[in-house]
């Protein structure tokens, strides 16, 4: 963990700076450290190190060896996590994956969970996906299947457009970037605008984001663990450091649409879709009437599954952004059929 102490050192210092600015009551217990230290992974932690604009850094991921009867069938799947998620909270997709014979890979990017937060570094989804290229080199994978979730489904398309003779086939699980949110009339915030705004994130007002926007008013006692994981990360003492580099992911996603390239894709693509979703980057900052025409994913995945060229389109009627943690049987039967299916 090469980067730990100066990041530590860091979150020190930009926790004093904004002390008065950010005064608030105590956090609730657990916290977690800057790289989510403390916070228990369902399979083996490992760590990839290696240098990265001129930093050394480190990812966290598992690789999970295929576990059902008999041998496994030769295939990877490369898990994508969301923006307020961690490779973590694909723990029931691991499982069934690892069960029906796929290794399971599941990284932390760059900024997120268990992986480096770096005091400085141009975001951009090419640079996640190459260093989950480098990633994959090193482990010997050459082909893989790639799923993305949420803003991990940016990444996985911004991947397979990279890389498309290492993609056999994309799934994307309630991508968000499905559409171009500046160009639909969402105001621009500056990365010092979402610092502050991610500076005062909570396990409340998380949870509540959450319940309205991901789960349609619905709330799991599971989905709590999810919650306390995000707001240990951000309220421990990498608080500031979690909450700039947040800013800076924000910025990334806001900036650098996916959806004009869709049609570009050249791979058998999967499009998973719980339709009550409604998120919609920056729609708390914009008008009433803009706010009504985005995040309509009811519309948005038959919009997108016309652009794909090989789109396979399967809603979830009435799900919400993480059909996989709302519906788990029902989603992992769609998963894995078509996997199957399309190979």
């Amino acid at each position: 963990m090469s980067n730990s102490l100066s990041s530590w050192i860091f979150a020190l210092l930009l926790s004093t700076a904004f002390s008065a600015a950010t005064a608030q009551t105590a956090p609730a217990a657990p916290a977690y450290g800057p790289e989510l230290q403390g916070f228990a992974y369902p399979y083996e932690l490992k760590h990839y190190a290696f240098e990265s604009q001129g930093r050394q850094l480190q990812m966290g991921y598992m690789d999970v060896a295929a576990s059902g009867a008999g041998t496994g069938n030769g295939r990877t799947v490369v898990l994508m996590h969301g923006k307020n998620f961690c490779g973590a909270t694909w723990e029931q997709t691991i499982a069934a994956l690892s069960s029906a014979g796929y290794r399971v890979v599941a990284p932390d990017q760059i900024g997120f969970c268990t992986s480096s937060k770096p005091e400085h570094y141009q975001y951009s989804f090419q640079q996640l996906a190459s260093n989950t290229h480098a990633l994959l080199e090193q482990l010997g994978i050459r082909q893989a299947i790639i799923v993305g979730h949420s803003t991990g489904g940016m990444l996985a398309t911004r991947y397979a457009l990279l890389y498309p003779q290492q993609v056999t086939q994309l799934v994307m699980v309630n991508p968000i970037g499905l559409e171009d949110w500046k160009a639909l009339g969402v105001p621009y915030r500056t990365v010092d605008q979402w610092y502050q705004r991610e500076l005062k994130l909570s396990a409340d007002s998380l949870r509540k984001y959450e319940q309205t926007t991901y789960y349609v008013g619905r709330w799991k006692p599971e989905y709590e663990r999810w919650v306390t994981m995000l707001a240990g990360l951000n309220q421990g003492p990498g608080h500031a450091l979690v909450a700039w580099n947040s800013a800076l992911i924000y910025d990334m996603i806001f900036t650098q649409p996916v959806v004009y390239e869709f049609k570009d894709l050249s791979m058998p693509a999967l499009l998973l879709i719980g339709d009550a979703d409604t998120t919609a980057i920056g729609s708390d900052a914009a008008s009433a009437a803009v706010r009504a025409k985005i995040g309509q994913y009811k519309l948005l995945g038959k919009q997108v599954a016309r652009l794909i060229p090989q789109a396979t389109l399967i809603e979830f009627s009435g799900l919400g952004h993480a059909p996989q943690m709302e519906q788990p049987a029902e989603f992992h039967k769609a998963l894995l059929e078509w996997l199957a299916k399309h190979y």
